[in-house]
């Protein structure tokens, strides 16, 4: 927890007396419980403790307990799905029938996403994601304040609202209070707890110690963003490069492999030359092995790698194929790195240079401006086939097959079938 000084005394022949205060928390609220405060050493503890957070064991079972749902607040964003220890925290906490957080608001376009305490109410979720969304008049809060629907509308309309008569009251919820999160990045969260109608209306003290936890939530839910805009990037480029052909294999720091490609993974299985033992990667020519290890060695190690300098090997495959191509590279670290077993330090690309991508014809027809058939001429063409060999293929005669390569020569501006062909390959149809 972090401190600051609120006040200092200086009392004639004594130091200063300082009073400590948990950094942003709102004072305690008169005539309810009090918030979670620091205390100094000496000053007598109060009888009474926190509702929700204290069944026994004072101050320290206080903060154990508050830390706790720190704790699981922060880890949200790592979980498979994100905040279910921390929503049935503060479902313990408060007392409460359900914990929801809305990271992204129902619209008529999209159901949003939603997380709930209950996974049983899967049905009441997706009612409220179809219908009900557009029927909630609570919507809108502040930025950062704690109210219930009655301060933000009024009792009565929110009573007589469809979202309490259709929607809340058949499944006895009856009090709820929520707080709204927008952050400089444009990410709005909707946080609501509920109680049925056999607990008591939220107290102030409720509301005190929900405000507090706002500051920690919304923090959280930028990490959340930030990491899933990271995972979304990663599977973009992971696609690309595998799109592409191109296979990759990650080294941890002692070798060991931590990561395959689905294209590496796919010359590996052959076990054509090259084949992955557990996390090992072996060659079946021991020369070929070494000289691979060297190079994995030297890359893992850290040491200064001249830029100009390029790690590639050659690597034999018994069945008379052609030789795989293989390039060692370091891999990119950051300014502040961390020291973990599972963070690549070597990267390993691998091409098959007998398989070639497929691509797709609709592609190079928008792309070229062509016609179907000169379409499915040139994808016969980009795959390796002569013109005499995609004519037997598409059923057409040599002549046509050579007219239909005219037209396309005259769409692209090549003259030549090799140019064509490095035209194909070099564009965008290769990520279609």
């Amino acid at each position: 927890m972090v401190t600051r000084p609120s006040s200092i005394q200086t009392n004639r022949g004594s130091g200063p007396s300082v009073k400590p205060v948990v950094a942003g928390a709102p004072s305690p609220v008169r005539g309810g419980t009090a918030m979670l405060r620091l205390i100094t050493p000496g000053e007598p503890r109060p009888n009474r403790m926190p509702k929700g957070l204290v069944a026994g064991g004072g101050v320290s079972m206080e903060f154990e307990r508050l830390n706790a749902l720190f704790d699981a607040i922060y880890e949200g964003p790592m979980e498979t799905t994100p905040w279910q220890t921390a929503l049935r925290l503060l479902q313990q906490t408060f007392g409460a029938m359900h914990v929801t957080m809305i990271l992204r608001p129902p619209s008529s376009q999209s159901a949003g996403f939603m997380l709930n305490t209950d996974s049983a109410a899967a049905d009441a979720t997706e009612s409220y994601q179809s219908h009900f969304f557009a029927l909630d008049p609570f919507v809108g809060l502040p930025e950062g304040q704690v109210i219930t629907p009655e301060e933000l509308v009024g009792a009565s309309r929110w009573t007589e609202s469809a979202l309490y008569r259709e929607y809340l009251r058949p499944m006895n919820v009856e009090h709820l209070v929520g707080a709204d999160l927008r952050t400089q990045e444009g990410i709005e969260c909707r946080f609501r707890i509920s109680r049925s109608s056999d607990a008591p209306p939220f107290s102030d003290s409720d509301k005190a110690l929900c405000r507090a936890l706002l500051p920690h939530l919304k923090r959280a839910v930028r990490l959340h963003a930030q990491i899933d805009t990271l995972e979304c990037e990663r599977q973009l480029y992971a696609g690309t490069v595998n799109r592409m052909l191109l296979g990759t294999v990650s080294f941890a720091h002692n070798g060991d492999v931590i990561e395959v490609n689905p294209e590496a993974r796919r010359i590996l299985n052959e076990k054509d030359g090259m084949r992955l033992q557990g996390r090992t990667l072996c060659l079946d020519r021991n020369d070929e092995g070494r000289e691979l290890q060297r190079i994995v060695r030297k890359v893992c190690s850290g040491a200064p790698v001249d830029p100009g300098l390029i790690e590639a090997l050659s690597v034999t495959r018994p069945s008379g194929r052609m030789n795989l191509g293989v390039v060692v590279k370091p891999a990119p670290v950051s300014s502040w790195p961390h020291d973990s077993a599972q963070r690549p330090v070597a990267v390993m690309f691998l091409r098959d240079p007998e398989c070639s991508g497929k691509a797709s014809e609709e592609a190079i027809r928008r792309l070229f401006g062509l016609t179907r058939m000169e379409a499915a001429l040139a994808q016969c063409l980009a795959d390796g086939l002569t013109v005499e060999e995609a004519a037997e293929k598409l059923n057409v005669k040599r002549t046509t097959a050579r007219t239909y390569l005219r037209f396309i020569f005259c769409k692209t501006g090549v003259t030549r079938q090799t140019k064509l062909v490095r035209t194909l390959l070099n564009s965008v149809v290769s990520l279609s």
